[in-house]
């Protein structure tokens, strides 16, 4: 998983109720009288089997399942063999993408005014597709705010008078880490310095997409901003060594849909499956991998009334090296097969140790990332109906644009999901609402070899698991509050026998 979570407002569960006075939402709404919850049918344990499975896999492949290695590989027939028990018809869709990685550690220290080195994994590091190089040069403080997150390095403009050989200091924001390397690479940069912006006090770490020809490191907010306060008074000097190589590799995804449903009415669940090279990766995916796996094998329990739209389950390749297994399968769809989508769910890290209960912010409220397309924010409605239910909080976990919904949301199909967060810092608040320790990182082993069994919230990953069944429940049989498409019962014959009306798919 490739972003952060950016804390907002929590939402507080319900004080007791009445159960006839529940709200629409409550778990009983999604089922209704004689029909399965799959909610219920979706177990904890069911959960867990799969996380036992994705360790040992790793184990005896050179401790990792990182896409590109024996270890992915296994992974991918293990999920391909427990579709086919489960009935479904798994497809392997494979694709090549560019390949990087870093051969030795980085290096980043101040050589003037005053001399001071960094460590690497905590102040700073390099970023995914960061080019090989060793600089040593005047650091220039390219636009940054001296408040919130302004827009620094996002356009070429912000670069006049930049002189050519300095090395970029930009804040992140805005834009991606690709432009702003883009542009310092463009304006004559020999190395660029990105750091977090406010509220974010953990340590950058993400991907610039592609090979970026000069080196880029990400810092944490305290050694920017003193950074940025020491250039703008001249005379600072950065060493930066970083060691990479790239190429190109091939990956795959594994996709399976159910039997029945509208095959023009899709409504897609998708995690990663990849983990990073430094470890096994069970928070960061297999927990999203195997809470798929665990519904697939309960969804053909709901029939032919419960599957009015085809539900299809999706686990992406090399989501580590910059959401390449989703963007190639969105890419590959024609614009007919990409309108019959209806909706795409993500589910990327759901039991984070130090984690919160997060719901995509479908509504855009609060005012943070990419905003969602149309019907986004029903998604992000029906999840946190949901958990109001149960009294249990949620807070909004934006779309940052550095998960595997991003892909779909280029497309202009409305998305959705969940996340516990990774490297971003939980706030005073979340920790009343969820417990925890606030001022630490939601995943103390995000990326890193300890992310193993131990690493799992398990209590995050049992409810989470029940909204993601109960949501996908309401959803297979009816998207008529995302994308106004929905099946009508008339005259007593059953809604799944007469589509008296569609809904205007093409109109998203």
């Amino acid at each position: 998983m490739r972003k952060l979570l950016i804390g907002a407002a929590v939402a507080l569960p319900l004080a007791v109720l009445p159960a006839a006075v529940m709200p629409a939402g409550s778990p009983a709404s999604g089922a209704g009288p004689g029909r399965p919850e799959l909610a219920k049918l979706v177990t904890l344990k069911d959960v867990v089997a799969h996380l036992e499975a994705f360790q040992e896999i790793a184990d005896y492949n050179g401790g990792n399942r990182a896409s590109g290695g024996a270890g992915y590989d296994v992974s991918v027939r293990y999920v391909a063999g427990r579709l086919r028990k489960a009935g479904l018809t798994p497809k392997i869709q494979k694709f090549d993408y560019p390949f990087w990685r870093e051969r030795s550690r980085a290096v980043l220290a101040r050589t003037a005014p005053s001399k001071a080195s960094y460590r690497h994994g905590r102040d700073f590091a390099t970023l995914a597709y960061s080019g090989a190089g060793k600089v040593t040069a005047r650091v220039i403080a390219v636009d940054v705010p001296s408040r919130g997150e302004g827009t620094s390095g996002c356009e070429k403009g912000d670069f006049k008078g930049f002189t050519r050989g300095s090395i970029a200091l930009v804040q992140r924001g805005t834009c991606t880490f690709a432009v702003k390397a883009a542009n310092a690479r463009a304006a004559g940069a020999s190395a660029v310095v990105i750091y977090n912006k406010p509220g974010e006090q953990g340590l950058l770490n993400g991907t610039v997409g592609k090979p970026a020809g000069i080196p880029v490191v990400g810092t944490s907010r305290t050694v920017g901003v003193a950074l940025a306060k020491a250039a703008k008074k001249g005379g600072v000097t950065l060493h930066v060594r970083t060691d990479t190589v790239h190429g190109k590799r091939r990956s795959s995804n594994v996709i399976a849909d159910t039997g029945r449903g509208r095959a023009d009415n899709v409504v897609l669940l998708g995690a990663h499956l990849d983990s990073v090279p430094e470890g096994a990766g069970i928070n960061d995916n297999a927990t999203g991998a195997a809470a798929l796996l665990a519904i697939a094998a309960k969804i053909g329990r709901l029939g032919k009334d419960g599957l009015r739209n085809r539900v299809r389950f999706a686990w992406w390749g090399a989501e580590e090296e910059g959401l390449r297994g989703s963007t190639h399968y969105v890419k590959s769809l024609s614009r007919a097969n990409r309108e019959k989508i209806a909706v795409a769910l993500n589910f990327d890290m759901l039991g984070s140790r130090n984690g919160t209960r997060g719901v995509y912010d479908g509504d855009h409220s609060t005012r943070a990332g990419t905003r969602g397309p149309a019907g986004s924010g029903a998604i992000e409605k029906m999840f946190r109906d949901y958990f109001k239910s149960r009294r249990l909080p949620t807070t909004e976990h934006v779309f940052s644009g550095r998960s595997d919904y991003g892909p779909f949301i280029e497309a202009g199909i409305a998305s959705g999901g969940m996340a516990t967060g990774a490297d971003g810092v939980k706030t005073a608040a979340e920790a009343k609402a969820f417990g925890g320790r606030a001022g630490k990182v939601y995943d103390p082993c995000y990326h890193a070899r300890c992310d193993r069994l131990k690493n799992v919230n398990h209590k995050l990953l049992d409810t989470n698991a029940d909204g993601i069944a109960h949501v996908t429940q309401h959803l297979a049989r009816t998207t008529v509050a995302v994308n106004g498409g929905a099946r009508l019962t008339v005259g007593g014959v059953p809604a799944s026998d007469a589509p008296a009306w569609q809904g205007p798919y093409r109109l998203r």
